[in-house]
């Protein structure tokens, strides 16, 4: 039972905090300036209460700094990938600590937070921010507070309130709305992709439409994992086999890898989500991906311009949005002499970025009548429940996208007629190509 004092005008009361001290004597917590005996013992019976159901947060827990427990603590306890470690920790620094940092944990109050909340809001209205990555940051700040309270013990409850059920009238969120796209546009970027990048940006646009790999994927993409090196040079012996049996007449794409910046070091990932696969390529692709392999001696499929990898370049900048939205000629007296390019106005119109060809290629293979096993595993996706646990990718549901593929391809070169062609690049003596 709790034990309330007169001290002066005001009452103290004490209760035992569920501790032993290393003597072995109950540790005791107190409180005091309370104006009358009964409401100090209802306070000391609350605080029993909390410590007889496991809800108890001992005194001063909570005094330890926002700064001091967002990332040394909270953030070097999440089991994420290096991509998401960095987004978190750049929206920790640049808006919770900046915010609360200064604060104990144990002090931040609901209407604390909904005034941030409001503010973070205005930017968005404002344009200042975009209202995804604020609704991130607001993730990432209650996955925090919750942690405080149930992992750490620094708080009774979050501040942050719980969601309510919705309340009026029901309101579609709006999606960006994506306009048909033909084979012509994707064609101009080829084309556009060549002038700025020769060969090398001529398939890289061909694979983005046809693979459908994630960009960072495409970074990592090593020629050794790719035919005809692959599957020979699979370095997991059961991998191979299963692979040489099956890949052998089936030309492919391993996506082993993606290329991401850790610690400020570029280093090869596994694939978002673990999601290792095997693409199957259609004979036009084959055939740009075997002269490009054997064009140049670096040991990615695509290297920058410069040679090294296209991790460390600014792709954006130097490489999508001259290809996107065009460029002017370019003379000898700058960097080099290049052509004007065209504009592609179904991806500069709306400022698209390279993904858009991600998703172009799933809207063929749904277009080309291809079971979801087959579309989802070729996107790197995970079916859910018994419908992913049945599924199975077959040799021939494999054989009929490289046939849907080919047959995209050919129909397209057909209808236009004529179409330019980038000649095969010059292949470099065997023994300076680095297969």
């Amino acid at each position: 039972m709790p034990y309330v004092e007169q001290r002066g005008n005001k009452f103290r009361v004490k209760w035992w905090a569920g501790e032993y001290l290393d003597n072995g004597k109950k540790k005791y917590e107190s409180e005091s300036g309370f104006d009358d005996y009964d409401t100090a013992y209802d306070y000391g019976l609350d605080r029993e209460y909390e410590v007889r159901h496991d809800k108890h947060v001992p005194k001063g827990r909570g005094d330890i700094l926002m700064k001091d427990y967002t990332l040394p603590i909270w953030l070097e306890a999440q089991d994420l990938r290096p991509g998401s470690i960095k987004r978190y920790k750049s929206m920790i620094k640049c808006h919770v600590d900046k915010q609360w940092g200064r604060r104990r944990v144990g002090d931040i109050t609901t209407p604390e937070y909904d005034a941030w909340k409001k503010a973070l809001n205005q930017r968005v209205a404002r344009g200042e921010l975009v209202k995804t990555y604020v609704d991130d940051i607001l993730m990432i700040f209650g996955m925090i507070m919750g942690d405080a309270v149930v992992r750490y013990k620094y708080r009774t409850e979050s501040p942050v309130p719980q969601a309510t059920p919705r309340r009026g009238k029901y309101v579609k969120k709006a999606r960006k709305k994506k306009r048909p796209l033909a084979m012509g546009p994707v064609y101009q970027l080829a084309v556009n992709a060549y002038t700025v990048w020769g060969y090398t940006g001529w398939v890289y646009i061909w694979d983005a439409a046809f693979q459908a790999q994630r960009p960072g994927e495409m970074y990592g993409l090593q020629k050794c994992y790719g035919s005809p090196a692959w599957p020979e040079c699979e370095p997991d012996p059961e991998l191979r086999a299963e692979s040489l049996e099956r890949y052998t007449k089936m030309p492919a794409t391993r996506v082993q890898y993606q290329h991401q910046w850790v610690d400020g070091k570029p280093t090869l990932t596994s694939p978002k989500y673990d999601s290792y696969r095997t693409l199957v390529r259609a004979p036009f692709l084959q055939e740009m991906h075997v002269a490009l392999a054997a064009s140049h001696a670096s040991p990615w499929t695509f290297p920058a311009m410069n040679g090294g990898p296209l991790l460390s370049a600014c792709f954006n900048r130097d490489y999508w949005c001259p290809i996107r939205d065009g460029s002017p000629e370019r003379d000898a007296r700058q960097d080099f002499l290049r052509p004007a390019i065209p504009a592609v106005q179904e991806f500069s119109a709306t400022e698209e970025p390279i993904y858009r060809l991600r998703h172009w290629m799933k809207e063929c293979l749904e277009e080309d009548g291809h079971s979801e096993t087959a579309i989802e595993t070729r996107m790197g996706h995970e079916i859910a429940g018994v419908r992913g646990l049945y599924g199975n990718l077959t040799i021939k549901m494999e054989q009929d996208i490289v046939e849907a593929q080919q047959e995209r391809w050919d129909s397209f070169h057909r209808a236009a007629g004529g179409l330019w062609m980038p000649p095969f690049p010059t292949p470099l003596p065997v023994d300076q190509v680095d297969a």
